[in-house]
């Protein structure tokens, strides 16, 4: 036990001389600052030891809230309202008597007949677009132009005797498209679980209705886009993806008709002409099952660029 103490003095001992000789070098007139975890002196550079920052004290009662909230709180065009649940007990777990009862189902309808329709319907549609981007993995910037779209269309009221799950994957799609972001609207339909005419007619509406009032252009997708989008998913490497984009582009240079082709035909058979060229074995039925075209598609367009790269 002795040997224990003995040990801790000495390390006490050489962190203080330590401390003590790092100061003594320091310069004559020393600005210490943390920066990155480190005290740091701005005039001679020299690392003085650790600043370790811990979490902040938590705050219990509301002066201390009050006195440490450094932001407002973010401004929604909706936010919740007060619930009255039809319960026998009270938030305290007091019984209601029948006079109790009365009143607070007299306030619950009153509080149902204050909210509006374009409210009910945000309630419904938020969680479903925050739960479609999420399980399709879209960055926040794609969300926010999504929900943009999404709240045109309620105010538009052109929800009412329609799908509202289809709407929901239009405003994404089109926000994808407006984004150039690569994914397809087959995708969007089989998050969503939504039919794809439903999805394609609500997206008509989206475009035409939509989107110029909201200055934003709806960019088809290319070719050249979904060429890496399948690259990546079929585990092949950039050189092969490269291949094939230069595929593509020599045979539209040689005189390929891309116009009223899929995209999705025309980016899987360069990406699998290039993986066979790149004796990387990907079967027909594995690129189609990728691109989400049929494998008749998939040779037909294959044989029309063989055709104009020769």
């Amino acid at each position: 036990m002795s040997y224990y103490k003995d040990r801790l003095r000495s390390t006490k001992v050489n962190s203080e001389e330590e401390r003590s000789s790092s100061d003594s070098q320091c310069c004559d007139t020393p600005c210490i600052e943390p920066q990155d975890g480190d005290a740091v002196c701005t005039n001679c550079g020299m690392i003085l030891g650790r600043n370790l920052v811990g979490n902040e004290r938590r705050a219990y009662t509301v002066e201390e809230v009050n006195k440490r909230r450094r932001t407002e709180p973010r401004w929604r065009e909706f936010g919740p309202r007060t619930m009255l649940p039809n319960s026998k007990i009270d938030s305290k777990g007091r019984l209601i008597n029948a006079r109790g009862k009365t009143l607070f189902s007299r306030l619950s309808k009153i509080q149902n007949s204050l909210i509006s329709s374009i409210e009910r319907n945000f309630w419904e549609a938020k969680p479903k677009l925050k739960m479609l981007t999420s399980k399709m993995n879209i960055p926040e910037y794609i969300k926010e132009t999504a929900w943009k779209i999404y709240s045109v269309v309620a105010k538009k009221k052109l929800t009412m005797g329609r799908s509202i799950d289809g709407f929901i994957a239009a405003s994404l799609y089109a926000a994808i498209r407006v984004h150039e972001f690569p994914r397809l609207l087959e995708e969007v339909c089989e998050a969503s679980m939504t039919p794809r005419r439903t999805v394609h007619r609500s997206l008509g509406m989206v475009v035409k209705d939509v989107l110029p009032e909201l200055a934003l252009k709806y960019k088809p997708i290319t070719a050249e886009q979904l060429v890496f989008r399948f690259g990546n998913d079929l585990g092949l490497p950039m050189e092969t993806q490269k291949k094939a984009i230069n595929m593509l582009v020599e045979a539209s240079k040689n005189g390929l008709l891309r116009t009223g082709k899929d995209p999705k035909g025309l980016a899987a058979s360069v990406i699998y002409m290039a993986a066979k060229a790149g004796n990387f074995r990907k079967t027909q039925a594995e690129v189609s099952e990728v691109a989400k075209v049929t494998e008749v598609t998939l040779r037909s367009r294959s044989k029309q660029i063989k055709n104009k790269l020769q």
